[in-house]
């Protein structure tokens, strides 16, 4: 588990980070996010072979799993030869979980290399019109 804060992720800088997802288990990224309207970005690869990939959202970390709201449903991803990109838009504030699942391969774990982003949306206020 390694949980995250939205100016953590806006100071994540351009570099890569890298997990490292032992045989049978799964390891997953809370973000907490106060704002509407931001755009949480991903994009990750995998080494040796494929790992799925699921995002939920959680109102607060009192929900119980079972009420989380899936965003994406787990997806085995060949990102051993392609690299996944995805998004999705914060429309309530509360927990944005990214999970990465290992728990179908018995014998060999997994390095997930991602990079996370986070946008905030353009507000046209007019202020550049003559």
């Amino acid at each position: 588990k390694l949980p995250l804060t939205v100016e953590e992720i806006l100071n994540f800088g351009e570099s890569n980070r890298e997990l490292f997802i032992k045989s049978s288990t799964y390891s997953i990224i809370p973000i907490t996010v106060t704002e509407m309207g931001l755009t949480i970005s991903w994009i990750f690869s995998s080494d040796p072979k494929s790992i799925s990939f699921s995002v939920v959202y959680q109102e607060s970390e009192d929900t119980p799993l079972d009420q989380c709201k899936v965003l994406i449903p787990m997806t085995r991803c060949n990102s051993h030869k392609e690299t996944i990109k995805g998004q999705v838009k914060v429309r309530n504030s509360g927990i944005y979980t990214l999970i990465f699942d290992n728990t179908f391969s018995r014998f060999i774990s997994k390095r997930v290399f991602y990079h996370l982003a986070v946008e905030r949306p353009v507000i046209y206020d007019g202020s550049d019109f003559p």
